[in-house]
């Protein structure tokens, strides 16, 4: 049976341009963040709680926001009323950029599915660390840890990266309950070449030496098109290097599921990608220690609990809750009680 916001909220956000309508919800979040009214009002969608300690952080829920959503971290304090048990914001650069040309968006509901070509439009690291500044001044900073995912600057050469990824590192630490190294979107060329192991362990080993870094639980974000042989060559990278977990996963390039008439380029999220991504999140739990956070084509409880089955200690949502609303994070945590 369907919600409020499956039966009236998301036609009218589906009747607009797919950024069009993420812009308008965030807008809304961002005003809601700011004041406590409305922020209690938001309350009334948390889902029960279920604490969980990872990473030497408590969780009020093991359901996360992904990255992506709220890539300028504008409204933090909603997305904590809202019942997420913690929230990524970014992918964050060193350089503010605007992204890939529009549309750049696609939305496929028949397949559940969302197709995006963003390419890592955000503020820049230095606006956003201030602006996260201003809200720990207020006094609304979440009771949730809040993760700060950071990626590489288009402009930046690849042979750049580290010192790229250092400088976000540096500014916003401090803000940080976990830090995450995107080295998997499809959207910035030449990207994920980061994950071959000698780059992804130059870029971990200069994030470690960073002063404080060994309390800063550090994260990576791993695409689901790899093959056995380059995951285990990134487990083996992220293993050496003392990495906190591994988020699975990212979009992926895989549209063979998509008919030829609706594809457009871009990293594929949703339903579609649940099969290789589940797959993948079983594989790294088979061959490594290292925690997992599972993120891919989560759309209902029984695709949740496949994850936690998997292997999963944390999940996060983005797509689902994109179709599905804030009801989805009650369906979940009432199934797993």
């Amino acid at each position: 049976m369907k919600g409020p916001y499956e039966r009236l909220v998301r036609p009218l956000l589906f009747s607009l341009n797919a950024e069009t309508a993420h812009r308008f919800t965030i807008a809304l979040l961002r005003q809601a963040s700011q004041f406590d009214l409305a922020l209690r009002t938001l309350r009334v969608f948390q889902p029960p709680a279920k604490p969980k300690v990872l990473f030497g952080l408590n969780f009020p829920n093991p359901i996360g926001l992904a990255a992506g959503l709220d890539k300028n971290a504008v409204a933090i304090p909603a997305w904590a009323a809202l019942g997420f048990g913690f929230i990524e914001i970014g992918t964050v650069t060193a350089k503010a950029q605007p992204g890939n040309p529009k549309p750049r968006i696609f939305r496929l509901p028949e397949q559940q599915a969302l197709i995006n070509r963003l390419g890592f439009n955000n503020d820049g690291a230095d606006a956003i660390a201030e602006r996260l500044g201003r809200l720990r001044g207020s006094g609304r900073w979440p009771p949730v840890p809040v993760g700060i995912n950071i990626g590489k600057s288009r402009v930046t050469p690849l042979e750049q990266a580290t010192d790229d990824y250092l400088y976000s590192f540096r500014l916003l630490r401090d803000f940080a309950d976990y830090v995450t190294l995107n080295v998997s979107s499809p959207n910035t060329p030449g990207l994920r070449e980061l994950q071959q192991p000698q780059r992804l362990s130059q870029l971990l080993k200069a994030i470690g030496s960073e002063p404080g870094a060994a309390t800063k639980p550090i994260l990576v974000k791993i695409s689901p098109d790899l093959s056995p042989i380059e995951l285990e060559a990134i487990l083996a990278a992220c293993e050496k290097n003392a990495v906190a977990g591994i988020i699975a996963t990212n979009t992926t390039l895989d549209h063979s599921s998509i008919p030829p008439a609706l594809d457009k380029e871009g990293g594929l999220s949703g339903v579609p990608l649940w099969g290789k991504s589940t797959a993948l999140l079983r594989e790294i739990v088979g061959r490594s220690a290292i925690p997992v956070v599972a993120s891919g084509g989560i759309f209902d409880a029984e695709s949740a609990h496949e994850k936690f089955q998997g292997g999963a200690q944390l999940i996060q949502l983005y797509t689902g809750f994109v179709y599905r609303g804030p009801r989805l994070l009650r369906e979940i945590m009432e199934a797993e009680k």
